[in-house]
């Protein structure tokens, strides 16, 4: 796909004007600017952005009308939060360090419009090979790629908590050491059990798969995927490969949704990242290389009639919502170029 330079023109943010609050809900959402609001009417109703988590205080001006402590945003900030023109999606990750109710799903699904979609991370009890207690040295975990904890823990109550504002559901796998790294097989095999199991049970559901170790990226991993009806997530990450070697990967799927989590800058480590970026109120490290290609990643899954689902992370770029406001502009530029005469 021909590329565009697209990517001198300034971010776009809220006027003054615009940094009003709306006076819907207790905590208020920014008032979007007029080219933010046509941005969000250019693109199709089948590609949903979305940043991991909504609980950010330095968001005030771009997503909320004011600064706002964490806790508060967490609890009470979604519904300010989806009134953005471009987030029509968000992450959950809380649900990979412990288990979210039926209940606390149903009321994450209440807060938002019925367009909306949630991409939900599964428990680190079933994607991780350790387990550390605090102050204790590592252990085997014994519930990895556990199928009755995937299903009871995850799948289950967020399917029927969420409904049909459920979006991904994804497997994130932390690095998996040196046992399956070094013989790819053994992962895909225990994987494609898996799989086999969730898929049983977990019938029409968007279940997806993140790796932190290229090594696993095999032909036996991605049929472990197919023949499962599973799609691979595409993660950003600095430990895996770029988002086009990624993407050339997990051709071997076929047609299915576009599932991608834009989660770390290659240059640096999560703290660092971190660090750099708070309070998360710009963009200070842009990727070019990424946003190019995850735009004619989505341009291409929208031509096919597929879903597009692209989460980012405030450590990809400083600022996740204007990361996302960038691969907005490309995506419609991209898409204004098919339709050109």
């Amino acid at each position: 796909m021909a590329q565009f330079d697209l990517f001198g023109a300034p971010v776009l943010v809220p006027t003054d004007a615009g940094r009003r609050a709306s006076r819907s809900n207790d905590i208020g959402a920014v008032v979007p600017a007029p080219e933010l609001v046509a941005l969000g009417e250019a693109l199709p109703g089948s590609l949903y952005l979305g940043t991991s988590s909504w609980s950010f205080p330095g968001w005030a001006g771009l997503v909320y009308a004011r600064s706002v402590d964490a806790s508060r945003l967490s609890r009470d900030g979604l519904p300010a939060y989806a009134r953005h023109p471009l987030l029509r999606s968000v992450g959950i990750d809380r649900t990979f360090y412990s288990p979210l109710s039926v209940a606390g799903f149903a009321r994450h699904a209440a807060q938002v419009p019925a367009h909306f979609r949630f991409l939900v991370k599964a428990p680190s009890a079933c994607t991780s090979v350790l387990v550390r207690a605090d102050g204790q040295p590592a252990m085997t975990n014994d519930l990895f790629l556990d199928e009755r904890v995937a299903l009871d823990e995850f799948i289950a109550p967020a399917l029927e908590g969420l409904g049909n504002k459920a979006g991904p559901l994804v497997f994130q796998f932390p690095p998996l050491g040196r046992a399956y790294t070094q013989v790819p097989q053994r992962f895909a095999d225990a994987l494609y059990g898996f799989l086999c199991a969730l898929r049983a049970q977990a019938r029409g559901a968007l279940l997806a798969v993140e790796v932190r170790d290229p090594e696993v990226l095999s032909a036996a991993f991605f049929a472990a995927l197919g023949s499962t009806g599973v799609r691979y997530c595409v993660g950003v990450h600095a430990r895996m490969p770029s988002v086009v070697e990624q993407a050339r990967l997990a051709r071997a799927l076929g047609a299915g949704a576009l599932v991608v989590r834009w989660n770390l800058h290659s240059g640096f480590g999560y703290d660092e990242a971190k660090s750099r970026y708070a309070p998360f109120d710009r963009l200070v490290d842009e990727d070019l290389a990424a946003r190019h290609a995850l735009a004619d990643l989505a341009v291409e899954a929208i031509g096919a009639g597929e879903a597009v689902y692209i989460i980012a992370n405030n450590k990809a770029e400083g600022s996740a919502p204007l990361t996302l406001t960038r691969l907005a502009e490309a995506v419609r530029e991209r898409l204004r170029a098919m339709t050109a005469p």
